[in-house]
C-alpha cells in the first residue's frame, strides 16, 4: 500500500519517498494536518541505532540460485537508503515500515563476534564460506563506529574461516590489514556492487552509498593488497541502468576486478510501490519504459520470486541483458577462472576454559 509522501525537506539525504506501516501492522499510521500546519513542524528522519543482542548469527538457506547457504548480516536495515534494495521488506518483522523507517531504524549486532565464536567452537561445526553482507550491507556508515564487522572478521581470521563479502562501501579497504593475510591464505574474496556510473542517477538511487569511482577504487586498492576482488553489475534496472553494463564491466576489469556477475532489479513485497514512488518523483519521462521492460521479464508482473528466474528474469529483454554481460564479459577476459576459497584450513576456536584438542 502507497503511504503519503513525505516532504522533502525530512527526507533530505534519503532514498525512499514515503514510510507506510509495515504490512503485518494491525492499525495503519497516516500523517495528516490538522489545519494548523502540523506536518510542516514534524522533524527531519534522523538515524536511530538500536543495539541488540544476538541468539544466533549465521543464517542458512537451501535456495539453489545463489552459491552460499549461510550468512550474516551484522545489521538491520541500512542508513545507505537504497531504493531498490529487495532487503526492505524484511523491516517490516520488526514493526517498522520498509520505508524511510528502513534507513534510518537501524539494529547493530553487539554481540555478533562472541555469538559467532560460540557457533564455530560447537562440536560438529563444519567450515563452508559465510557470505557477510547478504541482506544488508556490511560496512554502511555506521560500520566506522561500531566495528561489528571487523570483529566478526578478526573471528574468522583467527580461526581460518572462508567468507564472501558483498558491498557497496569503500571503508572495505579499511579492513585490509585482516583481508590481505586472510586471502594469501586463500580464505577470502571481496566483490563490489556497481549499479551506476552516472553520478546524477547514483545521487538519487543511492543517497548515502560510496560513490562510484571510489568503489571502483576500492577495488584497485583490494586487487594490488593481493584480495580477489569482483564486481557485481547489480541491480540492473532495465530502462535506466541497462546501458551502462559494458562501461561498468570495463571500469571493473581497470581497476583490477577479474571476477563478474549481475542481478535484475528485484521487487518483492512492498518494494513494488516504494520504488515506483521513486521513479514517478525522479524520472517521469522513464518511468512507463522501466515497468513496462521490468514486467516483460517477469511474466507481466512486477516481480516473480521463482528460484533461477527472480535474479535474472526471462523473456527476450532478459535473454538480452544476459547474453550482453556474457559477451563483454568474455571480451573483457572476466570469470576466467573460479575463485574458490579453501575450507581445510579451519581450526575451531577454543573458548575461554575449554580444552585444546590434542590432534
Amino acid at each position: 500500500m502507497a503511504g503519503p509522501i513525505v516532504d522533502s525537506e525530512r527526507r533530505r539525504g534519503r532514498g525512499a519517498l514515503s514510510n507506510a506501516s509495515g504490512r503485518f501492522e494491525a492499525a495503519e499510521r497516516v500523517e495528516a494536518d490538522d489545519g494548523w500546519e502540523s506536518l510542516a513542524t514534524l522533524p527531519a528522519f534522523r538515524t536511530v541505532v538500536h543495539e541488540e543482542r544476538a541468539r544466533s548469527i549465521i543464517t542458512t538457506n537451501d535456495s539453489p540460485d545463489i552459491s552460499f547457504d549461510r550468512s550474516i548480516n551484522p545489521y538491520r536495515g541500512c542508513e545507505h537508503g537504497c531504493v531498490y534494495c529487495y532487503a526492505r521488506p524484511t523491516h517490516a518483522y520488526l514493526g517498522h515500515s520498509p520505508g524511510l523507517d528502513f534507513e534510518t531504524q537501524l539494529y547493530a549486532k553487539t554481540n555478533a563476534a562472541e555469538v559467532l565464536e560460540r557457533t564455530l567452537a560447537q562440536p560438529g561445526y563444519t567450515a563452508q564460506t559465510i557470505a557477510l553482507g547478504a541482506n544488508t550491507d556490511p560496512y554502511q556508515p555506521i560500520e566506522r563506529e561500531r566495528r561489528i564487522t571487523r570483529s566478526i572478521l578478526e573471528v574468522l581470521a583467527r580461526a581460518n574461516h572462508p567468507v564472501g563479502i558483498v558491498t557497496k562501501s569503500a571503508l572495505v579497504v579499511r579492513d585490509l590489514d585482516i583481508l590481505a593475510p586472510m586471502a594469501k591464505r586463500g580464505l577470502v574474496k571481496v566483490a563490489l556492487s556497481v549499479t551506476t556510473l552516472d553520478r546524477k542517477i547514483a545521487r538519487a538511487m543511492e543517497p548515502r552509498a560510496a560513490t562510484a569511482a571510489r568503489r571502483l577504487d576500492a577495488i584497485r586498492q583490494l586487487t594490488q593488497a593481493g584480495v580477489p576482488a569482483a564486481v557485481m553489475v547489480a541491480p540492473i534496472v532495465p530502462g535506466l541502468t541497462d546501458c551502462e553494463i559494458e562501461p561498468i564491466l570495463t571500469a571493473a576489469r581497470d581497476a583490477g576486478a577479474r571476477q563478474a556477475g549481475y542481478v535484475l532489479l528485484r521487487l518483492p513485497l512492498e518494494l513494488k510501490v516504494l520504488f515506483r514512488e521513486w521513479l514517478w518523483s525522479e524520472f517521469p519521462d522513464r518511468a512507463d519504459r522501466v515497468v513496462h521492460l521490468l514486467q516483460s521479464m517477469h511474466g507481466g508482473q512486477d516481480y516473480v520470486a521463482t528460484f533461477g528466474q527472480r535474479q535474472t528474469g526471462s523473456g527476450p529483454y532478459a535473454a538480452l541483458i544476459g547474453q550482453r554481460f556474457r559477451l563483454a564479459a568474455r571480451r573483457l577476459k572476466l570469470n576466467e577462472r573460479r575463485e574458490t576459497l579453501r575450507t581445510d584450513l579451519f581450526v575451531q576456536p577454543v573458548l575461554q576454559g575449554g580444552q585444546y584438542r590434542m590432534f
